[in-house]
Formats: C-alpha cells, sequence, structure tokens
C-alpha cells in the first residue's frame, strides 16, 4: 500500500502509495502506513548497513560503526 525507499544513509529516496488507498475522510491511516513504511525501510536499511559491515570488519562489532 505504501512503499517507502531509503539509502544507506537513512535518506528517504522516494514514497510510493496506492491511490486506491487514499481516503479523504481519513487521513490518520494514510499517516499511519507513511511513518509505518518509513520505520520498516529504515529499520531493513540499518540492518543491511550492519549487514555489509560485519562482512568487512570480519564479524568485528566496532562501536558507533556497526551498532
Amino acid at each position: 500500500m505504501v512503499t517507502v525507499v531509503i539509502n544507506g544513509k537513512m535518506e528517504v529516496q522516494s514514497i510510493k502509495i496506492d491511490p486506491e488507498i487514499i481516503n479523504r475522510d481519513d487521513p490518520e491511516m494514510l499517516e499511519t502506513l507513511v511513518a509505518a513504511a518509513v520505520n520498516e525501510a529504515t529499520r531493513k536499511a540499518q540492518d543491511l548497513v550492519r549487514e555489509k559491515m560485519g562482512e568487512l570488519t570480519g564479524g568485528i562489532d566496532i562501536p558507533g560503526l556497526t551498532s
């Protein structure tokens, strides 16, 4: 319904909203869906950054870099 793309710098690259979910009488639902999509995209981007940094550091946890 709502898709958000975020890069490794946690910058929003795009937001796509299915027109069928837009309801002028219930803007709160759309706001909730957008917030949830942004949070999910951020979590996935952070997970991917941790995974890639783990590969680069050989699994060593470097505070501030991988966590």
